[in-house]
């Protein structure tokens, strides 16, 4: 199976399945000497774990990390960085009426039409438990990335058709965070009712994350087909249940004209800067100093607690009605695997862009 690894320079390679012994990776091209939080990145994998509330799947993991090669002493010694995380709470058996029938909107006729074979135990290889790898990984990328003065953060700004109206300028993005990951408390308290009245009536919903690079330098991304945006929107669509990336004024930019849509340069603190930020801090797919700003959509969970129209392995049409635990909504526990991947594409970047010239 191709597809695995993600990045140029500092390269991850994600292996394992949602019902197998673990899940894990490789982190190849971490620089030495980057004296690592172990705690911080043990956080980052506690903000992605299942049974962290009501709201998400009661599945009980705890996302432990073992790293087994590339740390000595709490910093980074140049050699690959091997990590593995255990899985604990698999129950197979919930999945035993899945092994003959497809379930809507899954990966599993697909992956049956592409490889004549699946693990349709919680979806093997497809599943989003798989992300925990990225996320691990990220964490160390988040943690470089912070060495150099650039700061990855993101937040839940629509559940349903409950969206946040406001920049992200105006929001207080250091608040403790609530169980919707929505830093604004009216609107979170909205999302939670909205998620919970989908889940009371066996459905899902999806969403939307916006995701913020802060204080990242001018000049990151390679044309021509390597843009920053390009590889950050190819990483953001990575994700399970993502079907949507738009960065800057993005869609919105087609209804607009030029001389509303082009940021208008000027110099702050003795720096060139732009009156707005339509772009979304990148032009020409290269990174201009101004906050990188995008949007990622996610579509609702497949899961549902309704009976739905499927067929078998032998094309007979039939019910399906999904068992097993699930999220009502995987757009909260979708704010770190955004943040990571983000970090993983600019760590990728930077450290590409030491390449550049002389």
């Amino acid at each position: 199976m191709a597809g695995n690894s993600l990045g140029t320079l500092f390269k991850l390679t994600t292996f394992g399945e949602s019902h197998g012994e673990a899940i894990g990776g490789i982190i190849d091209g971490c620089p030495a000497g980057l004296q690592l939080d172990m705690d911080a990145i043990q956080k980052e994998l506690d903000r992605r774990k299942p049974g962290q509330s009501d709201l998400t799947t009661q599945r009980k993991e705890s996302d432990t990390v073992s790293w087994l090669s590339g740390i000595f002493e709490g910093t980074t010694t140049g050699t690959p960085i091997a990590f593995i995380i255990p899985n604990a709470d698999q129950r197979s058996k919930d999945y035993g009426n899945l092994k003959d029938v497809f379930r809507p909107s899954h990966a599993d006729y697909v992956y049956e039409a592409k490889y004549g074979i699946r693990d349709y135990r919680g979806g093997g290889r497809s599943s989003a438990r798989e992300t925990a790898c990225r996320v691990a990984a990220g964490a160390i990328a988040k943690q470089l990335l912070l060495a150099e003065g650039i700061e990855i953060k993101s937040y839940v700004s629509a559940i349903g058709q409950v969206e946040l109206d406001k920049p992200h300028t105006e929001l207080d993005l250091n608040a403790p965070e609530n169980e919707v990951r929505c830093p604004e408390p009216s609107s979170a308290k909205a999302m939670r009712k909205a998620i919970e009245n989908a889940r009371d009536e066996g459905d899902t919903l999806g969403g939307i994350v916006t995701g913020l690079a802060l204080e990242v330098p001018a000049g990151l991304g390679d044309p021509v087909f390597d843009k920053l945006h390009a590889d950050l929107g190819k990483a953001m669509l990575s994700i399970n249940a993502v079907k949507g990336f738009e960065i800057g004024s993005g869609f919105a930019a087609a209804k607009m004209r030029g001389s509303d849509h082009n940021d208008g340069f000027e110099i702050v603190d003795g720096k060139p800067s732009t009156r707005t930020n339509h772009s979304g801090g990148v032009q020409g797919g290269i990174s201009n100093g101004m906050d990188i700003v995008f949007r990622v959509a996610f579509k609702p969970v497949a899961s549902i607690g309704k009976k739905q129209q499927t067929i078998t392995r032998e094309g007979k049409e039939t019910e399906l009605e999904i068992k097993g635990r699930h999220d009502p909504c995987v757009v909260p526990r979708a704010v770190p695997i955004v943040e990571a991947m983000t970090a993983l594409v600019l760590v990728d970047h930077l450290l590409r862009n030491r390449t550049t010239r002389l």
